[in-house]
């Protein structure tokens, strides 16, 4: 099978003045279609780094980048919005919703993207927001929602797109543990039983028995054992077990 998304030997080094600062640092990781990967470790690890070049957002300095097998490392900046649009779901902390837009034309707005307008963008974007359990919020403003609420619409936007690989950038932080736990269900469903992958930057302990495989990072590493190492302290719930690079 075809990874999703395969990532061999990537680099980032960003410049200051005339100081350059890794980012990343020779990082390898395929991750497979029906997968959850939660990337875990410190601030500074480069997990937030590493989501953007995944998502086509940011250039690697060096490395392949590639998305169910095509090289993305050498395509120009016109080419990769489209790319981006097909083949990805972008998930944030923050929710960005569209505040004096509903919950069912936030949707929609995405879908308008993809050329899909009038009823038929109505259609679908009840249909997305029925598969995060959220059809009776459609014509609910942002202000109405609960953070959970906003997060699943956001979810379903990124959803709009039918996208191979969702991304997603601690998108359990602002959430109680309850409304959290909801919303990493859905990402696991959408994995599981609708073979998307799916990769999560999380601090957040509470979600490490959604993940599939649990990837630690460290200085723009992804270390085999985080023996040693800050994640233990970032992650005291959870056991040595989580430490293995591949999986728990």
């Amino acid at each position: 099978m075809v990874p999703a998304i395969s990532v061999r030997g990537v680099t980032k080094t960003y410049s200051e003045g005339s100081s350059k600062v890794p980012a990343l640092q020779g990082v390898d990781l395929d991750v497979e279609p029906g997968e959850v990967v939660l990337l875990m470790g410190p601030s500074g690890s480069g997990k937030t780094t590493l989501l953007s070049i995944m998502g086509c957002i940011l250039r690697a300095t060096s490395g392949s980048v590639k998305l169910s097998g095509r090289e993305m490392a050498g395509l120009s900046e016109r080419e990769l919005p489209a790319i981006r649009l097909a083949n990805i779901g972008f998930v944030f902390q923050g929710f960005n919703l569209f505040p004096t837009l509903t919950a069912g034309e936030n949707v929609e707005l995405a879908l308008d993207l993809k050329k899909i307008r009038g009823a038929q963008a109505k259609r679908e974007a009840r249909r997305l927001l029925e598969h995060v359990e959220l059809a009776d919020k459609c014509d609910a403003f942002p202000s109405d929602l609960s953070g959970g609420q906003k997060q699943r619409v956001a979810i379903a936007r990124a959803l709009a797109a039918s996208p191979r690989l969702i991304l997603a950038d601690e998108p359990t932080a602002a959430l109680d543990s309850y409304t959290g736990h909801h919303v990493m269900r859905t990402m696991r469903d959408l994995a599981h039983t609708h073979g998307r992958a799916v990769v999560v930057v999380t601090h957040d302990s509470r979600m490490l028995e959604f993940g599939d495989r649990i990837v630690p990072m460290e200085d723009g590493r992804i270390v085999e054992r985080a023996v040693g190492s800050a994640l233990p302290n970032l992650l005291p719930q959870a056991g040595s077990r989580f430490f293995e690079y591949g999986g728990v």
